[in-house]
C-alpha cells in the first residue's frame, strides 16, 4: 500500500532532503514504523519513548488532524496523503486595540 507522506523542512535531513516520500501501512502508526525502516531516526522526532505522538508535532491524514480521529490508529489506504506539521509557537503579544506589540517604548 503506497501512502504519500509530506515531510517538513526541519525533518528532511532524515529523508535525504526529500519533501515527499512513500510508505506503507494500514494505520498512521504503521506508516511511521515503515518510514523508520527507510529513514532511521525520523520516528523518534515524531513520537516519545512511549510511542505516543509528541505534543509539538501535528499529523494530518487527508487534511484531518489525526488527534481528532483515532490518533496513530487512524486507518489509511493506498493513495492517502499524510502531512507532518511541526507546531510553531511565538509571535508578539498584542496590546489594547489589537495591534501587535512592537517592543518599543510607550509615548
Amino acid at each position: 500500500m503506497a501512502i504519500s507522506v509530506h515531510i517538513p523542512t526541519p525533518l528532511r535531513k532524515y529523508t535525504s532532503g526529500k519533501g515527499e516520500v512513500s510508505a506503507a501501512g494500514q494505520t498512521v502508526g504503521d506508516v511511521l514504523d515503515d518510514l523508520e525502516k527507510s529513514y532511521p531516526g525520523l520516528k523518534e522526532r515524531l513520537c516519545d519513548e512511549a510511542g505516543k505522538l509528541r505534543r509539538f508535532v501535528n499529523i494530518f491524514a487527508n487534511e484531518e488532524d489525526i488527534r481528532a480521529l483515532q490518533d496513530l490508529g487512524t486507518p489509511v489506504k493506498d493513495g492517502d496523503e499524510i502531512s507532518i506539521v511541526p507546531a510553531i509557537a511565538g509571535g508578539a503579544p498584542s496590546i489594547a486595540g489589537g495591534a501587535p506589540a512592537t517592543g518599543g517604548r510607550r509615548r
